[in-house]
């Protein structure tokens, strides 16, 4: 038979079972038997929840509860069974009483929702929170004689959100509106400070070399405490350790400082040092240092915190460090672009005084009636002042935007017939409109009110659009409009040109932006044009916009609001230049359009001759600014030669086609086909590779020479050029043409493309050069000290010729030898040879190189192998346009032995760069001269540049080792540096079937 205890808590749960074991007698509320009827019912709704429930009875508060509540209170379970809940939970008493006495006294029921409570449940006194309900326990007769407790703990979701809080607030704080690091710093840990539940105290370190700096610290007890500066291995706080990227756990805390923390005030006892980490993980920014709460152990989660914690502090100092480093870059660029603007203006001052010396003595020239200009002088002072013109109105337009730059300028307003004045702009232009095809409409009604504006920049404003569109269209028309609308007043300037893509249109505006690859009529224009005109819309009170479709045109608007063009007008302003920038803007563009002089007639003649004296010799000239060209004819055509003018790249291969000349004279910036694209199409078809070309560039510096000498210029000259200079540099050009015309075994220089098998029937390739058999006994020879060529098998063959007699040939050949300095061979030729012996070196007199550099070669027997062996060599002035010759003679010499291609590229890159070293390195040489060899055989090939002077040292900063590195990538470099000169090898094996 069941007993009345085990009937009340026989439920089958744990607490139950305890509970039935329990002496109920020695408790207040006595044996089990004497419980009224009230008090099981109470117990039984307890022990059959699932929900944490107490039970308190009696005027002892005695506890009766389940499970789920005995897991609330920990440690203290399963003592508080039977116990007065005044003593189990005396800790919080003083938060549970009223709220229990309420309940007793008033019979109602009460809910707090996340109630604090301090527990002591798990060996510390911890902070908690509860969701808890108090409900009245009335016993048989009605009467409250305990209170029903019904809670949840929700200590994680009061926990968590708190931080969560700290973590928006840092979020905010750091949100990079500061204009400093420090300022951040301080402000992170302001919004620390706010949550000193989680945080009691916080200090931040940055790493500045090698050491940790403090930057910001709450309150005033953990500054006193904490170091402001750590160094290399210091132990204290954790801090070192946690700067080389681990989280570290400081102990101790209490006995170091007394600071009341947590939510029941009691000492902090323990800290963590975290690393803030950077984009570079073994290096982190600096450490934050963290007090734990004592009322919170430092589990999982409360770990987890404090490394988002110090992941937020480090964003959030990054950002603060990359806003400072922007301000200072945005600040140096301001002050650049200040410095640049300031610079412009006194350079634009400065240019003035001079072009008014120049414009005025010329323009003096031209209307001097008492002592006239012949004709040709009249052509001469006329292009000078008109290109002294348009440099005014460069340094014009280059002052206008500095000032606009700098804030300097102002409108001048007064009042102004802006139909008329605007119309008269646009009929300036008419002439060269119409003179390149096209229709100029102008359509400017009066307007219903007067206007008042500045209209030197109205004219810059009309000038540069009507100049921007004819620049850009071909066919069609150009329309001006000016028309009044009831908010504002509105400029039109459309075309139907090319158009403008509408990725551009964002940078449209922008000073020196051009779009890449427009075509237009020249390539000149500095690209502050359409920035001058937004600018000066801006100055007027207007604005500028564009619509645009690429292949149709585009319409510029400027518009003006009525408000901008009411207002007070300087009556001071002059009207006399008015109408002096459209008119030099027009006749620049008129030199878009046509020469000022034809191309002249040329004689008849075979395009493939050079004639001796000059004479039938046509040279193609191209160029798009025109009074470029008809400066370049006159030049060329006093000197007896036939010269052709076109206006870019695209005219001068249609006029090649259809009548090649003797020689191409280019600009390198110019519209749709620039000079270097010139060159690169004339060098990539068979019947042009040996067509002469120079090149004519303002682009100064060796990096552009070589960029235009790499893709098969003949020359490359700088402008300003002297005439005399430019006439010499052609003619030298021409002769050397001549020379290879009259040399048949020399092979141009120009790449050529693979060589395919011949098909079957086909001619047999040429033979090779003849064999020359050389004297190994002649005496007088000079040694040489570069060493013998060897096999792959290391054995050393029969050596090429030394170098001999080179002073004496080079002399002895000056009066009798046509080709110039460049192309000069460096020896005599030797009418006494002798067979070579196989197995001994070969020693003697050297031949003569061909004029063109046809190289000399000798069979030397090598056991039942035949080997070709090639020495020759060449002497060039110690000058950076010598390389073009010198490579020329290079690539004949190997092209004339069939080396492949890909070695012949190699070799010629690597005796660029030795050869421009000897040029640029040789001090004070004892002969103005650089002497290149060329040694072939035994499947090797070997170059050695000399030079005779004394090498410099270049600066770092000069030098950046590419040529070098370059050399040694492409062969085996030796270098040997005496006190007469400097000699540089390079070899490089060839492929198994050049050998």
């Amino acid at each position: 038979m069941t007993s009345p205890t085990e009937e009340l808590f026989g439920s089958g749960s744990a607490t139950g079972r305890l509970m039935a074991r329990l002496d109920w007698a020695a408790t207040p509320l006595g044996p089990v038997q004497s419980w009224p009827q009230s008090l099981r019912a109470a117990v039984r709704i307890v022990l059959s929840s699932r929900y944490p429930m107490l039970l308190l009875w009696g005027e002892q508060f005695t506890q009766l509860y389940n499970d789920a509540y005995s897991a609330l209170i920990g440690d203290k379970h399963p003592g508080a069974l039977g116990d007065d809940v005044r003593t189990t939970l005396a800790e919080g008493w003083d938060v549970l009483a009223p709220l229990i006495d309420d309940a007793m006294a008033t019979g109602v029921a009460s809910w707090v929702p996340a109630l604090q409570l301090l527990l002591d449940r798990s060996g510390y006194r911890e902070e908690a929170y509860f969701s808890v309900s108090h409900a009245p326990a009335r016993d048989d007769d009605g009467r409250t004689v305990g209170v029903f407790t019904v809670c949840s703990e929700v200590t994680e979701q009061v926990v968590g959100e708190r931080r969560l809080g700290l973590l928006r607030d840092l979020s905010v704080r750091g949100d990079g509106v500061t204009v400093d690091v420090a300022s951040t710093c301080a402000r992170l840990v302001e919004a620390i400070g706010g949550h000193r539940l989680d945080v009691p105290f916080a200090a931040i370190y940055l790493r500045e070399g090698a050491t940790l700096h403090r930057v910001a610290c709450t309150g005033d007890g953990p500054a006193a405490v904490l170091p402001d500066v750590v160094v290399d291995g210091d132990p204290a706080w954790g801090l070192w350790g946690a700067g080389g990227g681990a989280t570290t756990e400081v102990h101790g805390v209490a006995e170091r400082m007394t600071l009341p923390a947590g939510a029941f005030h009691e000492p902090a006892a323990t800290a963590v040092a975290l690393p803030l980490p950077s984009a570079e993980a073994h290096q982190p920014l600096g450490v934050l240092v963290a007090g734990v709460s004592p009322s919170r152990a430092l589990d999982e989660a409360y770990r987890s915190f404090f490394h988002l914690l110090a992941q937020q502090v480090a964003v959030a100092v990054r950002n603060a460090r990359a806003y400072e480093e922007e301000r200072r870059r945005a600040e140096a660029l301001a002050e650049l672009d200040r410095v640049k603007t300031s610079f412009f203006t006194n350079v634009s001052h400065e240019f003035r005084t001079p072009l008014t010396l120049m414009l005025g003595p010329l323009t003096d020239a031209l209307v001097d009636e008492r002592h006239p200009l012949p004709p040709e002088q009249r052509e001469r002072v006329d292009t000078a002042r008109r290109n002294a013109t348009r440099l005014l109105t460069l340094v014009n337009s280059l002052l206008t935007f500095s000032s606009l730059e700098a804030g300097r300028a102002r409108s001048r307003a007064r009042q102004v017939d802006l139909p008329e004045l605007t119309a008269e702009l646009a009929g300036v232009f008419r002439s060269a409109v119409e003179r390149a095809g096209l229709r100029l409409e102008v359509d400017c009604p009066p307007l219903p009110r007067p206007v008042a504006l500045d209209p030197a920049n109205w004219e810059r404003i009309v000038t540069n659009l009507l100049s921007n569109a004819l620049k850009h269209t071909f066919v069609g028309r150009i329309s001006v409009g000016l028309h009044a609308h009831p908010t504002e007043l509105r400029l039109t300037v459309a075309d139907t040109g090319i158009g403008i893509a509408e990725e551009e249109m964002p940078r449209l505006f922008e000073r020196f932006h051009r779009v890449d690859g427009a075509r237009s009529r020249s390539h000149e224009g500095t690209g502050i044009g359409l920035a001058l005109v937004g600018e000066l819309a801006r100055l007027e009170g207007g604005d500028v916009r564009v619509d645009s479709q690429v292949g149709r045109g585009c319409t510029f608007t400027v518009a003006l609001p009525w408000s901008a063009l009411h207002r007070g007008t300087d009556d001071t302003v002059a009207a006399s230049d008015l109408g002096d920038t459209a008119r030099a803007a027009a006749q620049e563009a008129s030199g878009w359009l046509v020469d000022p002089v034809g191309p002249e007639p040329a004689e008849e003649g075979s395009p493939g001759t050079l004639p001796d004296d000059g004479r039938g010799v046509r040279i193609l000239v191209a160029d798009d600014n025109a009074d470029m060209r008809a400066y370049l004819a006159r030049l060329l055509t006093g000197q007896g030669w036939q010269v052709d003018t076109v206006g870019n790249g695209r005219q001068a291969l249609d006029a090649i086609r259809r009548d090649p000349p003797n020689l191409v004279l280019t600009d390198v910036m110019m519209p749709e086909v620039d000079g270097f694209a010139l060159v690169r199409t004339l060098r990539g078809q068979p019947d042009t590779r040996a067509l002469p070309v120079v090149v004519l560039s303002a682009r100064a510096g060796a990096d552009a020479a070589v960029e235009g000498l790499d893709l098969g210029a003949d020359d490359y000259v700088v402008k300003p050029f002297t005439a005399a200079d430019l006439v010499a540099r052609v003619r030298a050009t021409l002769e050397g043409a001549r020379r290879r015309l009259r040399t048949p075994d020399a092979e141009d220089d120009r790449p050529e493309p693979p060589r395919s098998t011949p098909p079957t029937g086909a001619a047999p390739s040429p033979a090779p050069p003849a064999t020359v058999p050389v004297d190994a006994s002649s005496t007088g020879a000079a040694t040489d000290s570069t060493p013998p060529l060897t096999d792959t098998a290391g054995a050393t063959a029969d050596p090429p010729p030394s170098l001999t007699g080179t002073a004496e040939a080079a002399s002895a050949g000056t009066a009798s030898d046509p080709a110039p300095a460049a192309a000069r061979t460096m020896d005599a030729a030797s009418p006494d040879v002798a067979p070579a012996v196989p197995g001994h070196p070969v020693v003697g007199p050297r031949r003569a190189a061909a004029p063109a550099g046809a190289p000399t070669t000798v069979r030397v027997p090598n056991g039942h192998e035949t080997a070709s062996v090639v020495d020759t060599g060449w002497s060039y002035p110690s000058e950076a346009s010598s390389a073009a010759a010198m490579r020329r003679d290079v690539r004949t010499s190997l092209e004339a032995l069939h080396v492949h291609p890909d070695v012949v590229q190699d070799l010629l890159v690597a005796a660029s760069e030795a050869f421009n070293n000897a040029v640029e390195h040789a001090q004070q040489p004892t002969r103005p001269e650089v002497r290149v060899r060329l040694q072939v055989g035994a499947g090797t090939a070997r170059l050695t540049v000399r030079d005779f002077g004394t090498w410099r040292d270049r600066r770092s900063a000069m030098d950046r080792g590419r040529g070098a590195t370059l050399m040694n990538a492409l062969g085996d470099v030796r270098l040997m540096s005496t006190a007469s000169g400097t000699t540089v090898t390079i070899e490089r094996r060839l492929t198994d079937d050049q050998g």
